[in-house]
Formats: C-alpha cells, sequence, structure tokens
C-alpha cells in the first residue's frame, strides 16, 4: 500500500506566512461558501497584471506533484515549486481598512508592485 501522508514543513523563511487575520478570514470564506474542511489552500503565481505577475488564491481537495504543504495558523497551504521561488519569504496578511477589503501580499522579493497591490513583479 502506497504511502499516503504529507510531508508537512515548519514554516521557516523560505515559506510564505500567514497572519492570524488572514487565517480567520480565510476559515470564513471556506464556511460560507460550503468548501470542505479537508480543502487547502493553494497560493501561486501566474504572469500577467500590471507588475508582470499576479498573485493566485484558490482551494485544492489534494496537493499536485511536486508542491510544498504547510501548515500554518491551522490553514493548510499547497504552493506549487515555481511560485514558490517567487513567494518565499511572503506574509499574506487580511486588510479591513479605509484603504479597502482584502488579501494583502507582503512579499519582499517584489521590486515593484501595482498600486491595487494584486500584482508585482522582480
Amino acid at each position: 500500500m502506497a504511502d499516503t501522508t504529507l510531508d508537512v514543513k515548519v514554516q521557516t523563511a523560505e515559506t510564505v506566512v500567514i497572519t492570524p487575520r488572514a487565517a480567520e478570514e480565510i476559515r470564513k470564506i471556506k464556511s460560507e461558501n460550503n468548501i470542505p474542511e479537508l480543502h487547502a489552500l493553494r497560493l501561486g503565481v501566474k504572469g500577467g497584471g500590471c507588475s508582470g505577475m499576479s498573485y493566485v488564491l484558490a482551494f485544492d481537495e489534494k496537493p499536485r506533484q511536486g508542491d510544498e504543504t504547510f501548515v500554518m495558523e491551522g490553514i493548510t497551504v499547497y504552493v506549487d515549486p515555481k511560485s514558490l521561488f517567487y513567494l518565499s519569504g511572503t506574509t499574506l496578511d487580511f486588510s479591513d481598512g479605509l484603504n479597502g477589503r482584502g488579501f494583502v501580499f507582503n512579499n519582499p522579493n517584489a521590486a515593484r508592485t501595482c498600486g491595487c497591490g494584486s500584482s508585482f513583479g522582480v
């Protein structure tokens, strides 16, 4: 029988950090949209956006081949190797202030970002 255990990594500087506020909002979104508890948050990047690359947030039932799996603030996170290269050291936060409501990526690898904060360039 194949080993089906996940290789869960401990949070380090090479991973993405999720703040308690972002984790709370992720749980709220899952609950409001009837997303099964076992689904993990997928973080990624794709080409496009004002600054060259855009952040991607989604929910996945299981990891894809090659994904890194992390658990932070009780949230399981999947990140593909290409995205992890660009997201290493990033903090995912949630803001509900005067400048708008939404997830905020504090990415130390970003040389430039767009005004809305949803895309970046390296």
